[in-house]
């Protein structure tokens, strides 16, 4: 029966090694290798090369398609001596990828030698757990997760839009919430602010949600903001945050977020809704539109009746609100396609979505080419005596 040594020898016959300066080549050469960490969690959070993809050897087979999609990428696999990795390169070879090396003396001889290397951020046990379906998924990982653990996103309303929207983000890890209502839980909230409940009623919201969101994720450090969102502290509000989330429900607020948000250049994710209809798009500052773009000014009052006199099924702002966590979150990871210059309608009676495509007006008066400075003002009385569509 053939020894470990034997197998060692005969795996190292069949893939192709170097040593540590001829890595540390290929790594600064023009076609820089795909570098594979294939050492435990343990070890790889003691230090690793900058910029490895780690997959612990016992894992490979199964996560490796998904981690790195092109099997003619150059891949450049180490482990803490050398020996796991040969034998995960004759593995890569085996499942097809045509051009992997072996590091000949690991990590312990590369970091031993002063060559570079650092301690990476690395989830604990818990958050693996917690987060191990996103960490699945090759376009979010555990790099995606950590971008997500240090995103800041402003949710503007703890209503209808927000509720749905604040849930998903803390449950997806998303590590700061701001939250901005002044209001107070009602009892008439209830049918759709899922972030409320009986024993909240006449407490604020913004502390509702929080204890809510908290008890949901202990990640996501949530900052309130008890406060009527206005020209006065708008851009102090918005500072820091990454993305904002609208969920607001007049006219004013939004032209105010608008302008705000075109100074701060922080996008935004709009969500609207009314009766059984709603719509969501993103605002992306001298990217894609801005909500001046589609609405240079309010409707007459008649046409934007309040939710009190309208009416919403409750449901509705759940799916819509969930849409803007998506886009939200694609905006913090940089995946996929944003709603950048697309207006998503959905009609619940219909159960149809559609989708239509904005461009930029290059007439707006606050993001066209000929566009005046910015000037942060108040605009209740361009849009009273009515608000639009309720959260």
């Amino acid at each position: 029966m053939p020894t470990f040594r034997d197998l060692l020898a005969q795996t190292k016959a069949q893939i192709r090694e170097v040593d540590t300066e001829g890595a540390a080549g290929l790594i600064a050469g023009p076609t820089p290798p795909v570098v594979l960490d294939v050492r435990e969690p343990d070890e790889y959070e003691q230090g690793a090369v900058a910029n490895a993809v780690h997959i612990p050897r016992g894992h490979l087979e199964s996560q490796v398609e998904n981690r790195i999609t092109n099997r003619g990428a150059p891949i450049l696999v180490y482990c803490a001596g050398g020996t796991r990795s040969a034998f995960a390169a004759k593995t890569l070879a085996d499942l097809g990828y045509t051009d992997v090396v072996s590091m000949a003396g690991g990590f312990n001889k590369w970091k031993n030698e002063g060559r570079d290397w650092a301690a990476p951020r690395t989830l604990n046990a818990d958050q693996r757990n917690r987060y191990h379906r996103h960490l699945l998924l090759p376009e979010v990982g555990e790099a995606g997760q950590q971008k997500l653990l240090d995103a800041k996103i402003l949710l503007l309303g703890a209503g209808g839009l927000g509720s749905p929207a604040a849930l998903y983000l803390a449950a997806a890890g998303v590590g700061t919430l701001g939250i901005v209502d002044m209001d107070a839980v009602d009892e008439s909230n209830l049918q759709r602010q899922i972030l409320h409940n009986m024993d909240r009623v006449g407490e604020r919201k913004v502390d509702s949600a929080k204890k809510t969101l908290t008890s949901l994720n202990p990640d996501v450090n949530v900052v309130g903001y008890d406060v009527r969102l206005g020209a006065d502290n708008i851009l102090d509000v918005f500072d820091g945050y990454d993305v904002i989330v609208d969920g607001t429900d007049n006219f004013p607020t939004r032209y105010l977020v608008n302008d705000a948000s075109l100074i701060k250049r922080i996008p935004v994710v709009h969500g609207s809704i009314f009766r059984f209809e709603g719509q969501a798009t993103v605002f992306a500052p001298y990217v894609g539109p801005c909500y001046r773009c589609l609405f240079p000014e309010p409707p007459p009052a008649e046409m934007a009746p309040s939710c009190a006199e309208a009416g919403v099924l409750g449901v509705l702002p759940g799916i819509i609100g969930s849409i803007q966590a998506m886009e939200a979150i694609k905006l913090v990871l940089g995946l996929g396609d944003p709603l950048i210059g697309r207006l998503m309608a959905y009609d619940a009676q219909e159960e149809t979505f559609r989708s239509f495509r904005v461009p930029r007006d290059p007439e707006c008066p606050s993001c066209g080419p000929n566009a005046g400075d910015i000037v942060i003002a108040e605009y209740d009385e361009l849009c009273m005596p009515h608000v639009a569509a309720l959260r």
